[in-house]
């Protein structure tokens, strides 16, 4: 007979066991009267059923007796592994702030640098549940280990992180107070989200910033509606629950990593269908605003839009949709929110989100009602142009395949970037859609003010000019020049968009891009 290993085994199962009390009954209790869920409950609630595959699980700080016999293994602060979701391999990692409240105290660096090293070897997607400073400082670990933390010191593995971002989906949830190292976690990532009465994100929380003389709560300093507004996570929700559900929605549009393509979808809606709606939707007085996201849901397949920063750089629309069942990428103007024009912040949202479609060869579909770059001290202040170029320069470095549809206006230098220069991109025009340098109202009076002061009856002489040159701006004098490829009744655009899906889905690829995801 071999020997036993019977007394090892129970050793095992004694540390898992002390592991998996987490912080103790106290803690775990102080965590739920906060409204929170635990992060092995979180864990559970997330992946599918049965399939968490944890790693590292006796992984901690242990305490011995006099004789070196065990104590008690007090677990780190960072609960991994590998789970399906949906029936979708995953990595998700998770802090515990049941653990000294997730900070450097009871973070084993190795241990929290795995998770991000295994998904990209893997190719797999990463779920990051953070929760309190996610691994960074606290003013103890000074006394705790004898010495003060150098950051990025030897053996920082942060980049991670961020490089990651340029080859496997990464989601982050913020579910309670998230500061520091942890803050930057969940902002490096494609979509991240907060729970909108318990989540809060600050690069430093309230008691450090009541010494600058800013006295303010966790909400009034990083709040979701801050940080939405801010643009500095991409969506709120009511509960934790819901922030799984979003998590599995956004994953859906995604391949698994760079090396794969995103699947179609079983779809039951039909491609040809025609929305009657889509023909009227677009007021004749160019100064009355509509509802752009009818039109998203009524072209793209039915239910399936996601968007993402709803609250940010509000003049642009950006999410996912599917069309014909293959998931596509969706820009579209908002003419609600400063008539459509780009602010700086509608111009750091389409960059981010290009480079989003960008790295997982999801094709664009945008549909245009720009009617120029804001104007005004406001944009001069916020560098509006600066940005402007930058959205110029990132579209021209964009290669999936590309269909435009104006929908209304394209005027001036952010009107004319409704597609990548210098190479081909399907372009299409409503027979609603107006364009040129300069919209007509407003423009007028300036290109012939010298006219219209001279006029017996200025008001007269500018109704003249402007009835004169309505007709002249018609979208047909235009296409009578092949300056704009086709016009098309409204109605038929979702046919449109559907074959371009499916052609664009027969010349996909895979692989690095050119250039990688920015935060």
């Amino acid at each position: 007979m071999g020997e036993d290993w019977g007394e090892q085994l129970k050793e095992l199962i004694r540390r898992q066991a002390d592991v998996r009390e987490m912080g103790g009954p106290e803690r775990v209790k102080r965590q739920h009267d906060g409204g929170r869920l635990t992060v092995r409950e979180r864990v559970d609630k997330l992946a599918d059923a049965g399939t968490f595959h944890e790693i590292g699980t006796v992984a901690g700080s242990a305490d011995y007796d006099a004789a070196g016999n065990l104590i008690k293994l007090n677990a780190s602060n960072c609960v991994m592994g590998r789970a399906t979701l949906d029936g979708r391999p995953v990595v998700i990692s998770g802090d515990d702030f049941t653990q000294r409240g997730g900070s450097a105290d009871a973070t084993i660096r190795e241990k929290a640098a795995y998770p991000e090293e295994m998904a990209r070897e893997l190719r797999i997607p990463i779920i990051r549940l953070i929760e309190g400073s996610g691994g960074g400082g606290s003013v103890k670990t000074i006394e705790t280990t004898g010495r003060p933390n150098l950051p990025g010191g030897i053996g920082s593995k942060y980049d991670l992180m961020l490089q990651n971002m340029s080859y496997i989906p990464v989601v982050a949830l913020g579910l309670g107070s998230v500061a520091g190292l942890g803050a930057a976690r969940l902002a490096g990532s494609h979509y991240s989200i907060m729970v909108k009465e318990t989540s809060a994100m600050f690069v430093a929380g309230p008691p450090v910033v009541s010494g600058l003389g800013e006295d303010l709560t966790k909400q009034e300093l990083g709040g979701w509606k801050i940080q939405l507004a801010a643009g500095g996570v991409d969506d709120a929700v009511d509960t934790e629950e819901e922030a799984f559900d979003q998590s599995r929605k956004f994953l859906s549009y995604l391949p698994s990593s760079i090396d794969d393509l995103a699947q179609q979808e079983p779809n039951s809606d039909p491609v040809n269908r025609r929305d009657p709606s889509l023909f009227n939707i677009i007021p004749h007085n160019p100064k009355q605003a509509y509802n752009m996201r009818r039109i998203v849901d009524a072209v793209v397949d039915k239910g399936s839009f996601f968007e993402m920063a709803d609250r940010f750089g509000r003049p642009i629309i950006t999410g996912f949709a599917r069309l014909d069942g293959w998931p596509v990428a969706v820009m579209a103007s908002d003419p609600l929110f400063s008539g459509g024009a780009w602010t700086s912040d509608a111009c750091e949202k389409i960059i981010r989100f290009m480079d989003m479609a960008q790295t997982f060869h999801l094709p664009i579909v945008y549909l245009c009602d720009c009617p120029g770059f804001a104007v005004g001290l406001e944009a001069e202040k916020t560098r509006t142009i600066r940005l402007g170029v930058r959205v110029m320069a990132a579209m021209s470095q964009v290669t999936v395949p590309w269909c435009s549809i104006i929908v209304r206006n394209a005027f001036g230098v952010a009107g004319g970037a409704h597609r990548p220069a210098g190479r081909f991109s399907m372009r299409y025009a409503w027979i609603s859609g107006a364009w040129g340098s300069l919209p007509l109202a407003g423009g007028i009076e300036a290109a012939y003010k010298a006219e219209i002061e001279a006029a017996d009856d200025p008001q007269a002489k500018l109704d003249e000019i402007e009835e004169r040159l309505e007709k002249l701006r018609s979208p047909f004098r235009t296409a009578e020049t092949f300056a704009v490829e086709e016009i098309i009744d409204p109605r038929a655009t979702r046919s449109i968009l559907c074959d371009f899906a499916n052609l664009a889905a027969k010349r996909r690829e895979t692989g690095p891009s050119s250039f990688g995801m920015r935060p």
